[in-house]
Parts: C-alpha cells; structure tokens; sequence
C-alpha cells in the first residue's frame, strides 16, 4: 500500500490557498460550500474544512471547480506551496 503526503504530512498541496482564498473573500466555509455545490460539486462545510485543514484529498474535478468558483487559475491554487516547499519533493512510502 502506498501512502502519498506532501512533506509536512498533508493530504494535498492546495488547502491552505483554499482557505486564503475563502478569507480574503469573506466567506464562510458554508458559504463556500454552497457556492461549489451550484457549481455541481457535492461537498458540505466539514469538506471544505478537511481540504483547508489538509486532511483531505482534493481530485482534479473539486480543483478545477474550486479555480472557477475563486475565478482564478488552478495553477493559482498551488502558488502558496510552491512559495514555501520550493525544494519539496513527494513522500510515498510503501507499507509491507
């Protein structure tokens, strides 16, 4: 079994822009939700809070639509890690 992890042991690399993003908005993470599930997204608030917090895999579909519903590139979504991990590298360990 692998175990994929952004070094600091986060479950994606985008989360913390997400909850940038939402703040610098001013919206609640309700809010949040609300808006990407008129974007077709079925996510409530505690989603939102696991994919702010890291604790949650973001697919490719939640990222596209986080980028629209913040009107901003995806690429966009990962600037904050790539401004701190800039030497990172993916930690995938294979559990026996």
């Amino acid at each position: 079994m692998f175990i994929n992890k952004a070094p600091d042991g986060r479950n994606n690399l985008c989360g913390a822009a997400v909850a940038r993003l939402r703040k610098e908005r001013g919206i609640s993470q309700r809010a949040l939700a609300d808006q990407l599930q008129l974007l077709g997204l079925d996510l409530d608030k505690n989603a939102v809070q696991r994919m702010e917090a890291g604790k949650r895999f973001i697919t490719d579909i939640e990222l596209l639509t986080l980028a629209r519903c913040f009107g901003v590139s995806v690429e966009r979504l990962y600037q904050d890690w790539q401004k701190t991990e800039e030497s990172c590298t993916w930690v995938s360990k294979r559990e026996n």
